[in-house]
C-alpha cells in the first residue's frame, strides 16, 4: 500500500475518547492559507485537523497522502515534504518529545 510507504498515518474520523484521552484541546494551534509549503519534519508530528484539506507529496515519491478535517495524522521525523494546501488549514499539532534532541557534541 502507497500510505505505508510514504509513513504517514491518517486516522480517519478519530472517536471523542481517543481525541479526549490524547488531551488535543490543550495542544498549540497552527493554521496556513492555500498554497504550496516546503517542509522538513525534524521530530514526529502528530496533528488533529479542524479544518482543511491537504495534499502531502513526500521528496522522492511518486504518490501522496491526503487528509483534512476531522483527520489524525502522524508525521514521521526527517520526512521532507510539500504541503499542498486546497483548503485553509487550522489544527492542533503536537512533536514528539520522548527523545532527547540530538547532541552536537562528538564522544
Amino acid at each position: 500500500m502507497a500510505d505505508n510507504n510514504l509513513r504517514i498515518v491518517v486516522e480517519k474520523n478519530p472517536s471523542e475518547s481517543k481525541l479526549s484521552e490524547l488531551n488535543i484541546k490543550c495542544w498549540p494551534k497552527w493554521g496556513c492559507s492555500p498554497g504550496k509549503y516546503q517542509l522538513k519534519f525534524d521530530a514526529e508530528e502528530t496533528c488533529y485537523l479542524l479544518k482543511g484539506k491537504v495534499r502531502v507529496y513526500p521528496k522522492g515519491s511518486a504518490g501522496f497522502v491526503e487528509f483534512g478535517a476531522g483527520d489524525l495524522v502522524t508525521i514521521p521525523k526527517g520526512l521532507s515534504c510539500t504541503w499542498d494546501v486546497s483548503v485553509a488549514v487550522d489544527k492542533h499539532y503536537k512533536f514528539e518529545s520522548s527523545s532527547p534532541p540530538p547532541s552536537s557534541s562528538r564522544q
